[in-house]
């Protein structure tokens, strides 16, 4: 007998369905045909097997129509659940999340940055089987662990591009290894495309629509989504944003590049500036010789959001560089709205969001509102949202 070819991507069919239960919270099965542009037999048998694994349950009915009311279905949250890992230069943040998205254990801890990764990742496997058993999760529910971290990145073979922290990080296996140690599958992706997806998965954005972020963490990245599709590019490695060149006699950066906009716009840049100002690094107590990054940074970015007039124009000026930016992501990809994600824009959001909204409003040529502001931070801070003009930013 023949094989259709819906049944041959029966894994595919199984995906999309479910996504669509989980992004309605409740829907019937002739709306999930509708939206699908499948049939109601495949619909019924799609929804018979998730119900069969436990992964969708029936919700009562839905509101009359003229007709029978009909038979509404949901996720079972509960019934399966993953890990999210964020590994920073020198944070690590480790969340356990249910099938809808919703967390329900969280731990952080730092020192990665200065461990080799044969000793960091079983660390970060010891904390995985820690959170787990503190939050009850049964191991046989886990679907797989997702790994962000910076770029460069090889995401189909789950490597770093990249000799950081240190050397040894470089092309080295972080995802394999870390599956093994694990036994679960592990799924390595940049942290600007997983923060840019994660605002479409939210359901903060029009589904159909084509929209960036700029994420900031101890760097400076980028992520495009076009209909709930990560733009990937030839390997992975698109919209590096932090690596667009600002300045063609600047200094040469790690990356192979010359003036690049994090070594002018990112936190590591604005502490050095800030050791740099006479008074401002005794006012703040900044340590030069600090490990921790974020820490400094957020000192300065306190200070900027208190008044502090020296802090103030060094986070203003790290803003207007994210300006430019952001206009250079519009004018590239055509976008409606642009994101800010990631620890680094929380405490000084306010600041960045509306230089930034400012530069993208005087300097685009679109001649259409483009949206900037706020995505829920990875820590899980509420998001703030703002209005805006040609494309929008969005801050965390």
């Amino acid at each position: 007998m023949a094989t259709s070819p819906i049944w041959a991507s029966r894994p595919k069919t199984r995906g999309l369905v479910l996504d669509l239960i989980r992004s309605a919270r409740t829907i019937t099965r002739i709306e999930l045909a509708e939206a699908t542009g499948l049939t109601g037999a495949t619909i019924s048998e799609v929804v018979r097997e998730l119900m069969g694994d436990g992964l969708v349950v029936e919700a009562g009915r839905g509101a009359p129509t003229g007709g029978k009311p009909r038979t509404l279905v949901q996720l079972n949250p509960l019934a399966r659940y993953s890990v999210g890992i964020q590994l920073e230069r020198n944070t690590c943040v480790i969340v356990v999340v249910d099938l809808a998205g919703r967390q329900v254990a969280r731990t952080s801890f730092q020192g990665v940055a200065t461990m080799p990764p044969e000793q960091a990742l079983p660390l970060v496997a010891s904390q995985i089987d820690a959170l787990l058993a503190t939050a009850a999760v049964d191991r046989d529910r886990v679907l797989g662990v997702g790994l962000v971290s910076y770029g460069p990145q090889d995401r189909r073979v789950g490597v770093l591009l990249t000799p950081q922290p240190t050397g040894k990080w470089l092309d080295y296996p972080v995802a394999r290894r870390l599956a093994e140690i694990l036994e679960l599958p592990v799924l390595l992706d940049n942290d600007a495309a997983a923060a840019a997806i994660g605002e479409y998965w939210m359901g903060a954005v029009d589904p159909r629509s084509t929209y960036g972020c700029i994420y900031m963490a101890t760097g400076i990245g980028g992520g495009v989504v076009v209909a709930g599709e990560v733009y990937r590019g030839s390997s992975s490695n698109s919209v590096e944003i932090g690596h667009i060149s600002i300045d063609v006699n600047g200094d040469e950066c790690p990356c192979g590049n010359i003036g690049c906009l994090e070594n002018y716009a990112g936190p590591s840049a604005l502490v050095r500036q800030a050791l740099a100002t006479p008074g401002l690094a005794q006012r703040l107590a900044l340590d030069p010789a600090g490990a921790d990054l974020l820490t400094e940074f957020a000192r300065v970015a306190a200070a900027a959001n208190a008044g502090d007039p020296d802090a103030r124009g060094l986070v203003e000026q790290s803003a207007r560089y994210l300006g430019s930016a952001a206009v250079t992501m519009t004018g590239l990809f055509d976008v409606d709205t642009i994101v800010l994600a990631g620890p680094s824009f929380a405490v000084a959001s306010s600041i960045y969001q509306a230089v930034i909204q400012q530069e993208v409003d005087r300097r685009t040529f679109a001649r259409r509102p483009i949206r900037c502001g706020s995505y829920r931070r990875s820590t899980g801070r509420t998001r703030r949202r703002w209005a805006g003009r040609p494309s929008s930013c969005r801050a965390s």
